[in-house]
């Protein structure tokens, strides 16, 4: 069953029935979805779907001539191989000048890897030919880096061909609720910390068993989907996976500052600075400001942006020798269980900033949604550091939230103590949004009827607004 990328789906869609040449790029991380969207946009089109090898040239030519020739010409599989991808491409611009043609290369980058001419070959017949033609070019790929720098960059022969771009990204909380169904409320959101809202991952999840069941199952055995997936990714992706290793296990182990990191992985800072930026090119680590101080670097911080990752390093690496004997069961009960409340805290502050998002659509927040994120300072007055969970602002407007995972009403406090901390600022108008898990005082439900300025949003309010269209 196909769920979600009706965007993506629409627009590849409108560009195939423009019947003229178009040149698409889908790339992002392993396990997004990149080949599902491609296979669900070619299914009853007249198209060529090719998987390239970790190979050599001449062994990918050999798979590409099959591929082609199977669709084109129905001719049997290795009977006929093109004699160079020039011979190959000029074959295809034969059939696209006057027939639909879908071509789409997924993982790209190894075919680059193995015939490095490549994209100056499909260059050079955009340029001379293709572009009169009516084929329809796909290229994907899983490492962001080489697609970004090596097809989309500007030192790449194929800058300014292509026609559009998609980078596939995880599903945010509201587009992973199809795969929840039959799961309370509250379980939503631990699975969705668990899986961080990746495609393969949300398909693993069984309807029929508990969260408990469930984790285990994924997790905490030595044959579950998710027991060593980081590690295989690191080792896919990267040269160095046990550096790298140790950076991922340094950060979840709550050092997020560069020296903090370097420190713990006993290594220099900018060595350090080089192994965070391949993995937040990975989309692993995030790099993050207060939103008030996007520039300054002495405030900087980095956070693992990867959920999946976040929930193994916190629960599942500490614990492999455990789980690899069988007391998968155990760890549950000793490590995990008491420690989900306060792990699902942060993903409910996320969850939280795409509910904001949501409401942008529906037209909901009190003023067009400008800067957006976290913000953490110094209150000289108290002379205390503060932390605000999300603060968006535009011009002289800010919305100020406070998220609240706890089965206590929150109650007017929780109010007062983040006015206080809007009064850090110099904005002329200010709203302040409280979510909670399980809801509010009776006072602070009264407080904000009377007030104009606050909003009071409960857990299961925002899972029912996601079934409003936009």
């Amino acid at each position: 069953m196909f769920i979600g990328r009706e965007a993506e789906l629409d627009t590849l869609n409108e560009m195939y029935s423009s019947d003229r040449f178009e040149f698409a790029v889908i790339y992002g991380r392993r396990r997004v979805g990149k080949t599902t969207l491609i296979k669900e946009f070619i299914k009853d089109k007249n198209a060529i779907y090719f998987l390239a090898r970790e190979a050599d040239g001449m062994i990918n030519l050999k798979g590409f001539s099959n591929d082609v020739y199977a669709v084109t010409a129905k001719v049997s599989k290795g009977r006929a191989v093109f004699s160079d991808w020039e011979r190959a491409f000029e074959y295809l611009y034969q059939i696209s000048k006057d027939t639909r043609l879908i071509l789409a290369i997924d993982e790209y980058p190894y075919l680059a890897g193995g015939y490095r001419p490549i994209s100056s070959v499909i260059q050079a017949h955009i340029d001379t030919h293709l572009k009169d033609s009516k084929l329809f070019l796909i290229l994907c790929g899983s490492s962001m880096s080489f697609m970004e720098e090596q097809v989309l960059g500007y030192k790449s022969p194929l800058y300014g061909r292509r026609t559009s771009q998609f980078k596939v990204t995880q599903f945010s909380f509201f587009e992973s609720l199809p795969f929840f169904e039959g799961f309370e409320n509250e379980d939503k959101a631990i699975l969705f910390g668990c899986t961080g809202g990746i495609p393969e991952y949300l398909n693993k999840i069984n309807p029929a068993k508990t969260v408990q069941e469930n984790i285990i199952e994924l997790f905490l055995t030595p044959s579950g989907h998710l027991y060593e997936e980081p590690s295989n990714l690191l080792k896919q992706e990267l040269r160095e996976p046990s550096t790298y290793n140790g950076v991922i296990e340094a950060i979840a182990g709550g050092a997020s500052r560069l020296n903090e990191i370097a420190t713990k992985c006993g290594m220099e800072s900018n060595k350090c600075a080089k192994y965070l930026t391949s993995l937040m090119a990975l989309g692993i680590v995030r790099k993050e400001f207060p939103v008030t101080d996007a520039s300054s670097s002495k405030k900087s911080i980095y956070l693992l942006d990867d959920m999946m990752f976040r929930f193994w390093y916190r629960f599942v690496f500490p614990n492999m020798s455990a789980i690899a004997s069988g007391l998968g069961k155990a760890v549950y009960e000793f490590d995990v269980k008491g420690a989900m409340s306060a792990y699902t805290g942060l993903v409910f502050e996320e969850i939280c900033r795409q509910y904001l998002l949501e409401e942008a659509k529906r037209d909901g927040l009190p003023f067009f949604v400008g800067k957006f994120g976290r913000w953490w300072g110094n209150n000289p007055k108290e002379k205390r550091q503060e932390e605000i969970d999300i603060l968006t602002f535009r011009k002289d407007s800010a919305l100020f939230c406070e998220c609240k995972w706890t089965n206590t009403l929150v109650g007017s406090r929780v109010l007062d103590d983040l006015k206080a901390q809007s009064e850090l600022f110099t904005f002329k108008h200010t709203w302040y949004w409280l979510f909670a898990k399980t809801g509010f005082t009776d006072r602070l439900v009264r407080e904000a009827e009377v007030r104009g300025d606050v909003r009071l949003i409960r857990f299961d309010e925002m899972v029912r607004a996601s079934d409003q269209p936009h």
